[in-house]
């Protein structure tokens, strides 16, 4: 997603959220108690508590975070609490800096990886902090992403309004490449913000759907968006003229992996009108396995020893596993007429032509792990 456009100012950018828009709850005080020290914005009976973080800084380089473009998330932690997500050492670490419920020694009844989808932390200054700090050359030609950690449009989103202060705030630059990743129909909520967006700037919309079997998607992340929810949004932004495709990520071994299963995906895709379906592989971290082993061993106990000889050592399968699984998704995005590639890149999609399918792929779902 990378743009040769040189990008420049165009006006002043709109005003984030007023502050007195986000209330605090009279009843919460602002000290003394685990969980207490940062302001209580909004609580939910039975669910999450929405803390205000103050932040200094909200954009993350490629040299902090070990990936090829620049990120930013306008929340830490997620109520979607999708078993396998990588984000939740994130979370522990800003939870245990600010003393929140959940971190280290704050409230031992609640491990991290529960606090993470129920200690939602909310950076309420993000879109004025982008404004003081987004300097285009800094970027460097990079794409900016929004949403790698956690979703934009989780359903804090609809209470806070984050991401589309975000939003808003881009519309002063012009030549950036931006990119937002979501699992959440509400994406649609922006859509006259996305299609100005797509006038200034290069800007894609990744959708995030690891199965079309709502079924099989409820034992794996209970709480997100029905598949058919997410379809029905990524056509209503291809609908609309929004560059936007299908991640799927992660793959799953043993769950998702199968042929029959990406297949289903691709096709799908294709009737939504994608421009890409990109896949990925499980990336399996110490946050991420405290949560999402136990889960496997309740869900799929038949699965667990051939996990633990994978990922026992390493935050991955393994290379064969990765390399046949990259093979099986080429061969499913030529034979639907995707762009055959294993990246997000806009530009790269569009100017790499198909490649020719070499090697055979593995047919047995098991063989590839």
């Amino acid at each position: 997603m990378t743009t040769t456009t040189k990008p420049r100012r165009s006006g002043s950018p709109p005003r984030p959220t007023p502050r007195s828009q986000l209330p605090l709850l009279a009843s919460e005080p602002h000290g003394g108690e685990a969980g207490a020290r940062l302001p209580v914005l909004d609580q939910r009976q039975r669910g999450a508590t929405f803390l205000e973080v103050p932040v200094k800084a909200i954009l993350n380089s490629p040299a902090t975070t070990g990936m090829g473009f620049w990120s930013l998330n306008p929340y830490v932690g997620c109520e979607f609490g999708c078993t396998y997500c990588y984000a939740r050492e994130t979370h522990k670490w800003v939870a245990e800096r600010h003393q929140v419920g959940g971190a280290a020694g704050a409230e031992p009844d609640m491990p991290a990886w529960e606090a993470f989808e129920r200690r939602i932390l909310v950076k309420t200054t993000a879109a004025a902090v982008l404004q003081r700090t987004l300097f285009p050359a800094k970027l460097e030609g990079c794409s900016l992403v929004i949403g790698t950690a956690t979703d934009p449009y989780q359903p804090a989103e609809r209470r806070f309004r984050l991401t589309r202060s975000l939003l808003e705030a881009l519309l002063g630059w012009r030549g950036l490449s931006l990119g937002i990743i979501t699992k959440s129909p509400l994406v649609l909520r922006d859509l006259d913000l996305l299609k100005r967006l797509s006038e200034r700037h290069e800007l894609t919309v990744n959708i995030s759907l690891a199965s079309v079997d709502a079924a099989l998607l409820r034992r794996i992340e209970a709480r997100s968006p029905a598949p058919h929810a997410r379809l029905r949004a990524l056509k209503g932004l291809t609908s609309a003229g929004i560059h936007a495709g299908l991640l799927v990520a992660p793959i799953l071994p043993g769950i998702t992996d199968s042929r029959e299963a990406l297949a289903a995906i691709m096709a799908a895709g294709k009737a939504a009108g994608a421009r890409y379906v990109a896949g990925f592989p499980l990336r399996l971290g110490p946050a991420a396995r405290t949560r999402f082993l136990p889960h496997l061993a309740e869900q799929f106990p038949e699965l667990v020893e051939r996990y633990h000889h994978r990922f026992g050592h390493s935050q991955s399968a393994g290379k064969d596993y990765t390399e046949a699984l990259k093979r099986r998704i080429r061969s499913l995005q030529q034979a639907y007429g995707f762009p055959v590639d294993s990246g997000m890149s806009r530009r790269e999609r569009e100017g790499r032509a198909p490649r020719q399918q070499a090697i055979p792929e593995v047919v047995e779902q098991w063989k590839l792990l």
